[in-house]
C-alpha cells in the first residue's frame, strides 16, 4: 500500500464534504458515470485525471488480490509441519557459503550475474497457470486438452515409485551470493557435495520424508561428455530392471545461460520470502530426427501436470515448460522428464531450495493416483 506524503493529504473536512457531495450524486443518480468517477479521482488523487485515478486504483486492485492469491497458495503448501523443512538452509549448505566466502573473498570480477524472473516471456501457449514454450514443428498443442487426458500412474509407497540422476553429474553452482562472477571459478565438480547431485539428494530426500520409496543414483556419467546419455541409459535400464514398478523418471540437471556480452543469466523468484532457482521441464515428441519415442505424448501429459501442481503450490516456482523435438532418453518410461534446475549462475542454496518445492508439489501429485489395493 503506499501512503501520501504530508504535502498530499487533504483536510479532514474537505474530505468529509467531498465525501457527503459525491454519496448525494450517486444516490440521485443525476450525473454520469463518467463525472462520478471524475469526482472519485479529485477525491482519491488530486491532480490526477479520472481516467488514470480509475486505471491505478484497478490495476492496484488485481496486482493485490494476484499478490494475496500468490502468498495465499504458498502458505498453504508451506504448511506448518513442513515449512521449515522447505526453507530452512541445511546445516551443510551454511557451512559451504562460511566456507566459500572466506576463500572467494579476493576474486575479482570478471563478469556480471543477471537475475531473471521468467514469467509468460518466451511462452507460445498460456492456460492457467501452466505456461509451454512449443519448439516443435509439427505438434499442435492444446493445454487445456492434454490438462483432460488420463494420466496413467498409479503409485504404491512402499516400493521404489522414482528414480533420479544425472546425465551431466559434474554440473554445478555458485556456491556465494553475488551479481558478479569470476572467470577462475568452474561451476562443474564431482564433488556430490557441491553439484548437481547434491540438488538431486535434497529432492529424494524430501520425497522420502513424505512417505515415499526413492532410488537416486549418483553416478558419474559425464566424465565424457558426449557419453553423458548413452552412459545414463545404463543406468536407467539398469534400476527399470532391478525395480520395474519404478515410474516416474527425473533426469535433474542445470541450465547455463550465458549472453553476447558475458553476462550470465540467474533464472530465480522469491517464494515464501526466501530466493529460489526457477525450474524448467523439459519434455520432447517423436519429430524429425528423434524416432522411436511413440509414447512422447504421455511424457507431455505428466510434464503438464507437474508444471500444473507447482505453480498451484508455489507460484512462480517454474519457467515455461520446454516442449521439443528431443529424446534424452525420456522414451524409457511415460513418466521421464529432464528438470532444469537454475542456472549455473544460481547458488546452490537457491537450487536446493527448489528441490525441495519440486520434491512436495511431486509428492502431492503422485497422492493424487494411489496405488488400488
Amino acid at each position: 500500500m503506499k501512503f501520501s506524503s504530508g504535502k498530499e493529504r487533504q483536510s479532514e473536512l474537505p474530505m468529509y464534504i467531498i465525501s457527503v457531495i459525491l454519496a448525494v450524486l450517486i444516490v440521485a443518480g443525476g450525473f454520469s458515470e463518467k463525472i462520478t468517477l471524475a469526482v472519485a479521482g479529485a477525491m482519491l488523487y488530486p491532480g490526477k485525471t479520472a481516467g488514470s485515478a480509475a486505471k491505478t486504483e484497478k490495476l492496484s486492485s488485481v496486482t493485490s488480490a494476484e499478490t494475496v492469491t500468490a502468498e495465499k497458495k504458498t502458505e498453504d503448501a508451506l504448511s506448518p509441519v513442513k515449512k521449515s523443512d522447505i526453507t530452512d538452509t541445511p546445516d551443510d549448505i551454511i557451512a559451504l557459503i562460511g566456507k566459500y566466502t572466506e576463500l572467494f573473498k579476493n576474486d575479482k570480477k570478471d563478469g556480471d550475474i543477471k537475475a531473471v524472473t521468467y514469467e509468460k516471456a518466451g511462452a507460445t501457449h498460456i492456460f492457467g497457470n501452466v505456461r509451454v514454450k512449443n519448439t516443435t514443428d509439427t505438434k499442435p498443442l492444446n493445454i487445456e486438452k492434454v490438462l483432460s487426458e488420463p494420466l496413467e500412474l498409479s503409485v504404491d509407497k512402499s516400493k521404489p515409485a522414482v528414480l533420479i540422476f544425472h546425465s551431466h553429474t559434474s554440473e554445478g553452482y555458485e556456491l556465494i551470493e553475488r551479481d558478479w562472477y569470476a572467470a577462475d571459478y568452474t561451476s562443474r565438480s564431482n564433488d556430490e557435495t557441491k553439484n548437481i547431485v547434491r540438488v538431486g539428494t535434497e529432492i529424494a530426500d524430501y520425497l522420502t520424508k513424505l512417505g515415499y520409496t526413492v532410488i537416486h543414483d549418483k553416478t558419474i556419467h559425464d566424465r565424457s561428455y558426449s557419453d553423458s546419455y548413452p552412459n545414463s541409459r545404463k543406468t536407467v535400464a539398469k534400476h527399470l530392471e532391478e525395480h520395474p514398478e519404478i515410474q516416474i523418471v527425473l533426469d535433474i540437471h542445470r541450465d547455463s545461460i550465458t549472453q553476447n556480452n558475458g553476462d550470465k543469466i540467474k533464472p530465480v523468484n522469491t517464494i515464501g520470502g526466501k530466493k529460489a532457482a526457477q525450474l524448467m521441464i523439459i519434455t520432447g515428441a517423436e519429430e524429425g530426427k528423434v524416432k522411436d519415442f511413440p509414447d512422447w505424448e504421455y511424457n507431455l501429459r505428466f510434464a503438464l501436470q507437474l508444471q500444473k501442481k507447482c505453480e498451484t503450490m508455489f507460484p512462480g516456482l517454474m519457467r515455461p515448460v520446454l516442449f521439443s523435438q528431443r529424446k534424452y532418453n525420456m522414451d524409457m518410461t511415460r513418466f521421464s522428464l529432464l528438470i532444469e534446475m537454475g542456472s549455473e549462475a544460481n547458488t546452490l542454496e537457491e537450487a536446493c531450495y527448489s528441490g525441495r518445492m519440486l520434491a512436495a508439489a511431486l509428492a502431492s501429485l503422485m497422492d493424487d493416483y494411489p496405488k488400488e489395493g
